[in-house]
């Protein structure tokens, strides 16, 4: 994740967590395409590569954990954006800061607020 957030700054990156979602666990990335009109300060997944993607995953007998993307000028925290238009209740959204040294940092989505999750 962090070496996508390096190539892709000075836009966000986009990508979906692949693994076990009981407990969550990260065995892959997939990196995606970001489709946001204005990359440099925000994240979309295209729908398509999305549902593209969610097919592989289900294909390869893994589960979706989440989602990540990066920040590549911001603090290692949710933004007002990222809670706007934060959609998968319970699944853990994490995100890559470049701000200074690289760092990562996740949360889940509980369709309310962000929840901070371990990451290890």
């Amino acid at each position: 994740m962090v070496a996508h957030a390096r190539e892709g700054a000075p836009e966000e990156v986009v990508g979906v967590l692949v693994g076990e979602r009981d407990p969550d666990r990260v065995t892959r990335v997939e990196r995606a395409t970001n489709a946001a009109a204005d990359p440099e300060t925000r994240y979309e997944l295209d729908p398509a590569e999305l549902l593209a993607a969610l097919d592989a995953v289900e294909a390869a007998g893994d589960e979706v954990v989440g989602f990540y993307h990066s920040h590549p000028r911001g603090p290692l925290a949710p933004s007002e954006t990222d809670e706007r238009l934060a959609t998968w209740g319970g699944y853990v959204y994490a995100i890559v800061s470049l701000d200074g040294d690289p760092a990562v940092g996740a949360w889940r989505w509980t369709g309310e607020r962000f929840d901070p999750v371990a990451v290890e």
